[in-house]
C-alpha cells in the first residue's frame, strides 16, 4: 500500500470514528443495519464466504433460511463495528450494565484467588466490549492485536483499547508469548481469539464437522503460566424494554459465557517433553473448539468471520461474489 493511500485509509478511519460518536444510537444503529443490507443484496465474494461458512452451522437450513441468517449476520458485523466506533464515548455504567457474566467455569474465583487465566475465545460477538467489561470489572486484560496496514490504523486500535483498559502486545512480535505468560502469572485476564490461525502454525482440530486450524496460543500461554484455559463465548442479545441497561441507551448487550477450565491430558510414561507438550496443546485447542463451535451453533449469526477459516475453503480460495462484487 502507498503511503498516500495508507494516509487515506487513516484519515477515513478517523472520520468514521467521529462520525459514529457524533450521531444519536437510533440513527447509528439504522445506519449500520442499511449497510449490512446492501452488502447482502449485492451478494460479493464476503458475502458468499460468510454464507458457506454459516451452513457448517446450520448444514440442514433451507435456502431462505441460510439467506436469513446471512443477513442478521451481516447486520450483527455491522453492529459490531458501530459499537467499537463508539466504545471510547461510552460511560463505564453503560459498558458495565450492557453485558451479562454466566461464569461456569468459576473465572471469578480465580481471579478473586489471585490467579490469572488465559481465555480462548472467537470472533464471536462484541469481544472489544467484553475487554472494556473485563478491564472494569475483573482486573487487568491484556491481549494481542493483529498488525494492520497501514500502520497508522494498527496505532488506532492499539490506542483505543488501551483507551479502554485494555493492554495490547502485537501479533507475531517475538517478544509477545513472553510478555503474555508474565501477564497470566501476574494476575492477568489473558483473552486470545483462536478460531482463525494467523501464524501457520495452528493447530489442527474438528470444529462444526469439519477440520480447521486454530490458533495455539491459548494453550500454549496457559500451560507456560500454569494458569487455567477457560474457553468463552460471547454472544449478544437484545435488551429487554425498562431494562437498566437499556436505559443506558443500548439496544443490543453482551452474554460473556465462560464454560469450565480445560486441561491438560496425561501425559504418556516415557514421553519426551517436546512432545507432552505438543499433545497438551492439541488436546486442549480441541477441547476449547467443541465449546465454540457449540457456541456458534447456537448463535451463527454472531461469528463473524468472512475469511475462509475450513480447510477445504482455504484450499479451494474464497467463493466468487455474484457480477464480480466485492462485499
Amino acid at each position: 500500500m502507498s503511503g498516500r493511500r495508507e494516509d487515506l485509509v487513516a484519515t477515513g478511519l478517523r472520520a468514521a470514528w467521529r462520525a459514529a460518536r457524533a450521531l444519536p444510537e437510533p440513527a447509528a444503529l439504522a445506519l449500520a443495519h442499511a449497510a449490512a443490507d446492501v452488502a447482502h443484496r449485492r451478494r460479493g465474494a464476503r458475502v458468499e464466504q460468510l454464507r458457506a461458512t454459516l451452513r457448517r452451522a446450520r448444514p440442514a437450513a433451507a435456502p431462505a433460511e441460510l439467506d436469513a441468517l446471512v443477513r442478521e449476520g451481516l447486520r450483527a458485523y455491522a453492529r459490531y463495528w458501530s459499537d467499537v466506533f463508539r466504545l471510547p464515548s461510552w460511560s463505564r455504567e453503560r459498558i458495565v450494565r450492557t453485558v451479562r457474566l454466566e461464569d461456569a467455569g468459576g473465572l471469578r474465583r480465580v481471579l478473586a484467588d489471585g490467579g490469572g487465566a488465559v481465555c480462548a475465545l472467537g470472533h464471536l460477538g462484541n469481544w472489544d466490549h467484553a475487554g472494556a467489561w473485563g478491564a472494569l470489572q475483573l482486573g487487568p486484560v491484556t491481549t494481542v492485536a493483529e498488525r494492520l496496514r497501514p500502520e497508522a490504523v494498527f496505532e488506532e486500535f492499539v490506542a483505543f483499547r488501551r483507551r479502554l483498559g485494555v493492554h495490547v502486545l502485537p501479533l507475531g512480535d517475538p517478544s509477545t508469548t513472553g510478555g503474555l505468560v508474565r501477564a497470566a502469572r501476574g494476575g492477568h485476564v489473558v483473552p486470545l481469539l483462536a478460531d482463525r490461525d494467523l501464524s501457520a502454525t495452528g493447530v489442527p482440530v474438528t470444529f462444526l464437522g469439519e477440520r480447521v486450524r486454530m490458533a495455539a496460543g491459548p494453550a500454549v500461554v496457559a500451560l507456560a503460566a500454569g494458569v487455567p484455559l477457560f474457553p468463552v463465548v460471547v454472544r449478544t442479545e437484545p435488551l429487554a424494554r425498562g431494562s437498566a441497561a437499556r436505559r443506558t441507551g443500548a439496544r443490543y448487550g453482551v452474554v460473556v459465557e465462560v464454560a469450565p477450565a480445560v486441561a491438560a491430558p496425561p501425559a504418556p510414561p516415557g514421553a519426551p517433553g517436546a512432545q507432552r507438550r505438543r499433545a497438551a496443546v492439541a488436546a486442549m485447542t480441541q477441547a476449547c473448539a467443541d465449546v465454540l463451535a457449540d457456541g456458534v451453533r447456537r448463535s451463527p449469526h454472531d461469528w463473524h468471520v468472512l475469511q475462509p477459516v475450513f480447510t477445504a475453503d482455504v484450499t479451494a480460495g474464497p467463493p466468487a461474489g455474484s457480477a464480480g462484487e466485492r462485499a
